[in-house]
């Protein structure tokens, strides 16, 4: 999209090269499509849609296909829905369900809460190396968790020397030219937005 803009191309979507959308109701509008053609980004996308609208039967409906579908967002969402009991009705087993399927997938939040779920059931070994792989992935409440326990004997000196090195080598994988562009430029478009 910065190239598109410097060069003064037409705007194209990178997945399907079809002029990029001029209305959220294009956006809207395409995003069905894909979900009706069982693409799990666009259904976890309209299970959103559908939330933030109040339909939250609908945005169940999307997000429990979206992660059957494989999307990792929408196990962890149902993660929480089924623990909050939001649009949904109370369930330890589903939450733990989809939890450990967005853990499993490498979505780092979902990692954490394991963590914390296994440290509230004082299954300390098994939260620490939660913590750890979550911290792994870049995670910085994890590192933040794994040095308070550090500092209670919880975790050795390597451990956690191997986990802080492993921290910032994912979030330096992060970084790049490009990522800070678009950062600075989606930053730009908040400020102009109506």
């Amino acid at each position: 999209m910065i190239r598109e803009r410097e060069e003064s191309l037409e705007e194209t979507c990178p997945f399907c090269g079809q002029k990029t959308p001029a209305s959220v109701e294009e956006v809207d509008k395409n995003a069905m499509k894909r979900a009706d053609a069982n693409d799990p980004f666009s259904m976890c996308r309209m299970g959103r849609k559908h939330y933030n609208e109040g339909d939250y039967e609908s945005a169940v409906e999307f997000w429990t296909n979206a992660a059957e579908s494989g999307d990792v967002d929408a196990h962890y969402i149902l993660s929480v829905l089924y623990q909050e009991g939001k649009a949904v009705e109370k369930d330890e087993k589903r939450e733990r369900y989809h939890l450990e399927k967005a853990a499993i997938a490498g979505h780092p939040t979902a990692r954490h809460n394991l963590g914390c779920d296994e440290w509230k059931k004082g299954r300390i070994k098994r939260a620490v190396k939660h913590l750890i792989i979550a911290a792994n992935l870049g995670f910085d409440e994890s590192i933040q968790a794994l040095k308070t326990c550090y500092k209670d004997g919880k975790v050795s000196k390597e451990e956690f020397a191997t986990a802080l090195r492993a921290h910032q080598a994912a979030v330096d994988a992060t970084k790049s030219p490009q990522r800070e562009a678009a950062s600075k430029f989606f930053a730009f478009l908040r400020t102009i937005s109506v």
